[in-house]
This record gives C-alpha cells, sequence and structure tokens, in this order.
C-alpha cells in the first residue's frame, strides 16, 4: 500500500508534466512556425519477487514472472516538426519554408540560430531582418527606388526599380539537420544547433532535399486544437485517476491501523 502512494505520485507528477506541454502547445496555436512538442514516458524500475523462466520445481519452469512496477516519469519532449498550413499574408517579405529547412539568423553572440518564422522586415539600413531585429544570415540589403520585390522558390531575390530594371540583389539559404528534434529551443522562435541535432547542412532551396521557398506566405502553427484538447483530457483523467488511487491506499492503509485498535 505504500508503495501504491508512491507509485500513484509519479502517476500524478507526469500527468502535471503533460498538462504543462499540452498547455504550452494549444497557447502556441496562432505562433508562426511553431512547432507542437510531444511528452515521452518511461515506466520505472520494477520489483521482482519472481523471475519469468524460474524453476518452480525440478525441471519445470515458470512461464511468467511476478512484478510489479515503480511508476513512471517523462523521459523526454520531443518537437514534431510536421508541415505547418500557409497562410497567405499578401507581404512581399514574408516566407514559408515548404518542406525541410530552417531560415539562418544572426545572433547578437555572433553566433548562427535557426528559425521556421519567415515574418521578415527591414531594417534601417535596408536589410532584411527578423521581428527581433535579428540580420538574415547571408544578409541580404534592399535599398534605393524599389517598387517591387520578389523572392524565387529557390530564394533569389530581386528587386524592381520605377524605371522598369530589376537587379538580384541577394540569394536566401536554407539549413537542414539529421535531427531536427535535436535543436535547442531559445524562445522567440528561435533554434540552437546541439551535438543532438547534428551539423546543419546549408544549400539552395529546392534542391538536395531542401524545403522551397513560397513568398507572400507564413508558415501556421503545426498544432491542431482537437489532438491537444483531446491530450488535455487524457492528461486530468489520468492525474485524477492516480489522486483516486492515492485515495484509496490511504483508506486501506486506515482499515488497517483500525483493525489493530
Amino acid at each position: 500500500m505504500i508503495k501504491a502512494l508512491y507509485t500513484s505520485a509519479t502517476g500524478m507528477k507526469a500527468h502535471q508534466f503533460l498538462l504543462d506541454v499540452v498547455s504550452n502547445n494549444l497557447a502556441n496555436v496562432n505562433t508562426t512556425g511553431f512547432k507542437r512538442v510531444q511528452a515521452n514516458f518511461q515506466d520505472l524500475l520494477y520489483d521482482k519477487s519472481v523471475a519469468a523462466g524460474a524453476e518452480s520445481s525440478q525441471g519445470v519452469q515458470t512461464p511468467s514472472g511476478l512484478e510489479v512496477g515503480s511508476g513512471t516519469r517523462v523521459v523526454s519532449t520531443s518537437k514534431v516538426f510536421t508541415q505547418g498550413v500557409p497562410q497567405n499574408t499578401g507581404r512581399s517579405l514574408d516566407m514559408s519554408i515548404q518542406g525541410p529547412g530552417f531560415f539562418q539568423v544572426s545572433h547578437p553572440d555572433g553566433s548562427t540560430v535557426y528559425t521556421r518564422d519567415g515574418s521578415f522586415q527591414l531594417n534601417s539600413n535596408g536589410e532584411l531582418v527578423n521581428s527581433e531585429g535579428l540580420r538574415l544570415d547571408p544578409s541580404t540589403t534592399i535599398q534605393g527606388d524599389v517598387i517591387a520585390i520578389n523572392i524565387g522558390s529557390d530564394g533569389t531575390v530581386s528587386t524592381q526599380k520605377s524605371d522598369g530594371s530589376t537587379q538580384s540583389v541577394g540569394q536566401i539559404t536554407l539549413s537542414t539537420f539529421p535531427n531536427p528534434a535535436g535543436l535547442d529551443s531559445l524562445g522567440r522562435n528561435l533554434f540552437r544547433e546541439t551535438t543532438a541535432s547534428g551539423t546543419p547542412q546549408t544549400g539552395t532551396p529546392g534542391l538536395n532535399g531542401i524545403g522551397e521557398i513560397m513568398q507572400g506566405f507564413l508558415e501556421s502553427s503545426n498544432v491542431e486544437v482537437v489532438t491537444e484538447l483531446v491530450n488535455l483530457i487524457v492528461a486530468q483523467r489520468a492525474y485524477e485517476t492516480s489522486s483516486r488511487a492515492i485515495r484509496a491506499s490511504d483508506e486501506m492503509l486506515q482499515t488497517t491501523s483500525q483493525i489493530i485498535r
């Protein structure tokens, strides 16, 4: 009974964590390029009284053992990098990646960080920057008497001037990772490379398995509200059931104590 108390407590803690994960997913249902997070559970150690295959008598083996687990825990969280639905914004500097890949932006500490959020703007120097003011890498600058900006699916950036002439002003590249789920989430729609993610491979959009760029679109969050609501109900019911198991254990302990009075 005492073991049941601690075992049930692990279930309550794990499903409280799951509720936190689901809540974060739902909170980011409208975050551009957000990827939903999935909590992964793992059972704990087992108390084995009889091992499976042990001899019950000479030459006779038990077909199954006698064991009881110690509960559960959340062993990891992983981001699910499924494609989000592109939403048409009509802005010439909005970009959506169709397929694998990340935009590269320059972090203030001098490193390169990565994002699926393609809502870029121009800063005072005419450079393409994200909403935090971080420069797109490689840097692309748009200056002069420009009446239109065109970004091809292969990342080529060109401008059209009022006299009708066009000029190529930059080339956007994308990076892919062997294990994008291993990227470190920095918040603000940014990721950082880790040893688990592997080394980034940078190339031209649309080539070698890298996704293409869609100008005038933004990738929406891949959170499905219905799925998260189901997960919310599962977490709530599992938490409630574990609390009932604790109450049942307490009642059994109370009954035992009353016997010896």
